[in-house]
């Protein structure tokens, strides 16, 4: 994949693409403190079929140092500004957690702008989801995640979004990268942001194609429980994948390729 820069007043952004003339796009969003590399899988084994693009979200991976200073709007805004840079018309948006929620903000953004929606592990953004007490404490996770040692914070990290050796593995890679004051700032910012999308994202629904993917072992907060309400609530497939935690498309790459391509040829051809 080709390598590229966008430029805002707090950072570059880092993203790659490879494109094949004259097919439909997938637009890649990793999650909170993963990078690129969460999606090698994915556009390994797609690019040949379909055009790709994949980002390493401000603050993330090669888009650092980056200011912390960013809203859920403003990532949408880059984002649709590096899509028209890049000619990018009506692409299905893949986001795996957070980049999930990306995906969703920029749907209500620019509702004109995305072909459908793939989640992976991804939490909705409606309001009516959430409690008070979930959303309070999504904005309060500073103290938490700076009262464990970096040692311990990292095998929980690895431990909880991954089942298998190659989503373990990967994930080790990704942490590596971090020093603990970084890696607790961005956690902490990141939940903060999810927390005021939440509440700016209110009754929306998401009213348009979309198919949410969640692994059967997904342990990071409450994402079985969201995905499952979400499901039923805006009447969205779900399917589950089979032995595989919040990172689901490394745990079981695959599984999840077969069904994002099924998906992506519904929606193109």
């Amino acid at each position: 994949m080709t390598e590229k820069t966008f430029s805002t007043p707090m950072g570059q952004i880092h993203y790659w693409t490879a494109e094949a003339p004259g097919r439909p796009w997938l637009v890649f969003l990793p999650g909170l403190t993963a990078d690129c590399r969460l999606f090698d899988k994915q556009t390994q084994a797609l690019s040949p079929r379909f055009s790709c693009l994949v980002w390493d979200a401000p603050a993330h991976g090669a888009s650092r140092p980056f200011a912390l200073a960013f809203s859920m709007e403003d990532l949408t805004c880059w984002l649709h500004a590096i899509l028209e840079r890049e000619g990018i018309k009506k692409p299905l948006l893949v986001g795996q957690s957070m980049g999930g929620c990306i995906a969703q903000s920029y749907r209500k953004a620019y509702p004109e702008s995305a072909a459908g929606l793939v989640t992976i592990d991804a939490p909705p953004l409606g309001r009516r989801y959430y409690t008070r007490a979930e959303l309070w404490l999504l904005k309060h996770t500073k103290w938490m995640y700076r009262s464990i040692p970096w040692g311990l914070l990292q095998k929980c990290g690895v431990a909880g979004t991954s089942e298998s050796p190659y989503g373990h593995s990967l994930m080790e890679k990704m942490l590596e990268g971090y020093q603990k004051e970084e890696y607790c700032a961005l956690a902490t910012h990141g939940y903060k942001l999810l927390a005021q999308a939440v509440e700016a994202y209110g009754e929306s629904t998401l009213a348009c194609p979309a198919l949410l993917l969640c692994g059967e072992k997904d342990g990071a907060g409450s994402c079985r429980r969201y995905d499952k309400a979400w499901a039923k609530a805006e009447g969205l497939p779900l399917v589950w994948v089979p032995e595989a935690g919040h990172n689901a498309n490394t745990d079981a790459p695959d599984f999840v390729n077969s069904h994002i391509e099924g998906f992506a040829r519904k929606l193109f051809l």
